[in-house]
């Protein structure tokens, strides 16, 4: 896990390659590098996380031994030890990582070699020769990649948006992106970024560059891999090998020179995960648990995870967020995620990794993509009556937006979202829908930029192409039956946890943000809010409207506090990243 970043074409110096990469040290600690090309052309630059061979074999930008190619790689390529064992001979290699092996592969197969991987990924390949550049991103959008071109052709690309700033990108905010924020509750759906110029690379793309001239294909789409049939299989073969690929990935995720641990809340995917690992490595397994809790009992984990943890050996670390430490972090990790992240959930999971990386585990495992697989979020059930579920925010009765509070002029340049219907089924579309456009993309940034921010690497054994392509093959049925959700899943759990957590109920992942908000975090709130009124009131924002709105929630109103979020997260960014940019 590290952090990429590159200029090709006529117009830069070294000295922009050179912020670029400073910018994204917290993402590589441990190493950094830059290689620019004899004609000034092309540059790369890498920031090193160490996780696969620690040596100084495996720094980057690495090239090929004739020199004509050079790689910079965000990620892991998890099969690569396979990959390695079927270039070997053609290729001689120098290193024990995975880097060198996607360099081969690239040699060998050209794009197609895409195709071959199991992994998450970000990276950039520049050839000497012809002066081209080939990126690409993996097939869900783990790992990040953004880019701006130039009027000139120049194009410049990175890891974090903060790196294309510090190059010297014009830093303004999108309003067509910022509107459609506030007034649909979406974002991370498109290439668009919360900033006018970048744009985000999607899932399952890849990026060619040569002469100016910037080229964007789709190499995978997981509706288009998975098909229009339904699998007809016995529900235990389908079992059988879904659990076969659970297992893999799994032990794949494993394959690190530095300690592993595991994201642990007591819901029924990261149980499944823990289960894994048992059946994994065996019930000897001491890989350290962290789990977050907030000291609320209305939204304690805890009970569920001690039964998980009973008669294992796992050392269990919990990470405590109280409302003093909020102001704080929301700061920190808002200059991280250089735009909206998802509230004090978001907050939480930051103690994980400030507290992993403290106890030296480098790299943690996490649950995300079961639900999406398995149809697990509670507005699934609707989509099976026929009825529209266009919910961005899980839980709430009520529109999470407030659409009111906008200034009429800015509210029209919001850009409403209709997702594609690959399927013929509504089910499989909505499933499509969060994991390629709403739930997935914005909960991978989060995670990204929070375990980043702490130098660690997150792995997610769940998003193996496989995995989602053999459970989005699956009749409604096997996901929900009656009044149970996930039920393939649940069944096939039976034989990895223990009695009761199998049943579990689908709880999202809770904070107390509506209570803090209300209570102990409300002058903090307001003083954001107010930031944000300062900043766009009366040009995106209505003053009066919000302000309204704001004593109303503090009343008691609602059921939701995501348009409380949205405010704060305008008053959080003219804090930090648009203050500093003149924005």
């Amino acid at each position: 896990m590290c952090g990429i970043a590159g200029i090709v074409g006529p117009g830069w110096n070294p000295e922009q390659l050179q912020a670029m990469v400073a910018s994204q040290r917290h993402r590589g600690p441990d190493a950094q590098g830059i290689v620019i090309d004899t004609t000034g052309r092309g540059g790369l630059g890498h920031r090193r996380l160490s996780i696969l061979d620690l040596s100084e074999a495996g720094r980057q930008p690495m090239s090929t031994p004739d020199g004509q190619a050079w790689i910079v790689l965000n990620g892991e390529i998890y099969n690569y030890r396979e990959l390695r064992t079927e270039l070997a001979h053609e290729h001689a290699f120098r290193t024990q990582t995975d880097t060198e092996v996607l360099l081969a592969a690239y040699r060998q197969w050209g794009s197609a070699c895409l195709d071959r991987l199991l992994g998450m990924f970000a990276f950039a390949i520049w050839d000497t020769q012809s002066h081209s550049l080939f990126a690409a991103r993996d097939r869900f959008g783990v790992k990040p990649f953004y880019y701006h071109q130039r009027p000139d052709g120049t194009l410049l690309f990175a890891s974090e948006i903060k790196a294309l700033h510090q190059a010297g990108v014009p830093a303004a905010p999108d309003e067509t992106t910022w509107a459609t924020y506030l007034a649909h509750g979406l974002y991370d759906h498109s290439e668009r970024t919360f900033w006018e110029g970048i744009r985000s690379l999607p899932p399952g793309h890849l990026l060619t560059w040569q002469d100016g001239i910037l080229r964007i294909q789709r190499w995978y789409d997981v509706a288009e891999a998975t098909g229009p049939d339904l699998d007809c299989r016995p529900p235990e073969v389908v079992a059988e090998e879904y659990l076969a690929l659970l297992q893999e990935s799994v032990s794949l995720r494993f394959r690190s020179d530095v300690p592993v641990g595991i994201n642990l809340s007591g819901g029924l995917d990261s149980s499944t995960l823990l289960g894994l690992v048992h059946a994994v490595q065996g019930p000897e397994s001491e890989v350290r648990v962290f789990t977050f809790v907030t000291g609320d009992d209305r939204y304690d984990e805890t009970p569920w995870v001690a039964r998980m943890l009973e008669r294992t050996r796992h050392p269990s670390v919990l990470c405590r967020l109280s409302p003093s430490e909020v102001p704080d972090l929301a700061h920190s990790v808002q200059s991280h995620q250089y735009e909206p992240f998802g509230g004090l959930p978001t907050l939480a999971y930051a103690r994980i990794f400030e507290q992993a990386r403290a106890q030296g585990a480098i790299v943690l495992l996490d649950g995300q993509g079961l639900d999406e697989q398995w149809a697990g979020y509670d507005y699934y059930g609707a989509a099976l009556c026929g009825q529209t579920a266009a919910a961005v925010v899980q839980g709430t009765r009520e529109s999470p937006v407030r659409t009111r509070c906008l200034v009429p002029e800015f509210r029209a340049r919001a850009e409403p979202f209709i997702p594609p219907t690959p399927f013929a089924d509504p089910l499989r579309d909505l499933q499509y829908r969060d994991a390629r456009y709403t739930k997935m993309p914005r909960a991978l940034r989060f995670s990204d930029r929070i375990s980043m921010r702490c130098s660690t690497e997150l792995r997610e054994p769940f998003l193996d192409h496989r995995l989602f392509e053999l459970a989005l093959r699956q009749p409604a049925e096997r996901k929900i039956n009656g009044m149970t959700r996930k039920a393939l899943l649940r069944r096939l759990n039976a034989s990895l946890l223990p009695e009761g957590v199998v049943q579990a109920p689908k709880r999202p992942v809770q904070t107390p943000q509506r209570e803090w908000l209300r209570g102990p975090l409300r002058g903090w709130a307001t003083d954001c809010i107010e930031h944000a009124l300062a900043a766009r009131g009366g040009t995106w924002l209505d003053p009066e409207k919000v302000r309204a709105a704001w004593r109303r929630y503090c009343d008691g109103e609602g059921d939701n506090s995501f348009y409380i979020w949205q405010w704060l997260s305008i008053g959080l960014m003219h804090q930090n990243g648009m203050r500093h940019h003149g924005a």
